[in-house]
């Protein structure tokens, strides 16, 4: 608590700012986690259905999950009967949302990282007014008075550094895996396109006898 006093309002401005990053970071990482799945194993499941032309099946296999690639697959199968050129806008139009969900939080994420450091730098050069402007009424020497007076001002710019780089880590991080999860979703895609042109635009529904 003496080190947030001396750093000023802005300490407990980037004080916030880490709640905030920390948050969004677990909330996000929890997400990708429910959001996630195998692929392969997904797309051989549903290929088998789609083979046979099994409706219930291949409904049931979409539905078996909660990803965004069980997402894209739900739709796919809803709408099997449209025309290829609908159905790869449908497919287009799906991965963009889901694409959205991911990278939900990740601009305040990016915002933090950028902040953090000017408002530390704007808490250090405050804090050196401060300390000039008091130096003509200091009791004790100027250059005891500036020495002591000079590390509380940089204490908002160590913060805001600690607090950056860390966010940058996260926010790169995360970016990765959106960047895997879109290639995921697009591979889906192609996935399902081939099974369509395959089997033509018959919706399945049920097995043949």
């Amino acid at each position: 608590m003496g080190i947030m006093r001396a750093g000023g309002p802005i300490m407990w401005v980037i004080f916030v700012l880490s709640i905030i990053a920390l948050g969004v970071f677990i909330e996000r990482v929890l997400f990708f986690r429910r959001s996630s799945t195998d692929p392969e194993k997904l797309e051989l499941a549903l290929s088998e259905a789609l083979y046979e032309n099994d409706a219930e099946k291949a409904t049931q296999i979409a539905k078996s999950g909660d990803s965004s690639l069980h997402r894209l697959f739900i739709a796919a199968v809803a709408h099997w009967q449209v025309d290829t050129e609908a159905f790869k806008l449908l497919l287009e139009q799906q991965i963009r949302r889901e694409l959205f969900r991911w990278i939900k939080g990740l601009t305040l994420l990016g915002t933090i990282s950028r902040v953090a450091p000017l408002l530390g730098l704007l808490g250090t050069v405050l804090g050196m007014v401060e300390i000039f402007r008091g130096l003509p009424q200091a009791s004790q020497s100027p250059m005891i008075a500036l020495s002591g007076g000079i590390w509380q001002a940089l204490l908002t710019t160590v913060a805001g550094l600690s607090i950056a780089v860390p966010t940058v880590l996260a926010y790169t991080y995360l970016n990765a895996k959106i960047d895997d999860q879109e290639e995921t979703l697009y591979r889906g895609a192609d996935f399902l396109i081939r099974e369509k042109l395959t089997a033509g635009t018959k919706a399945p529904h049920g097995k043949d006898k």
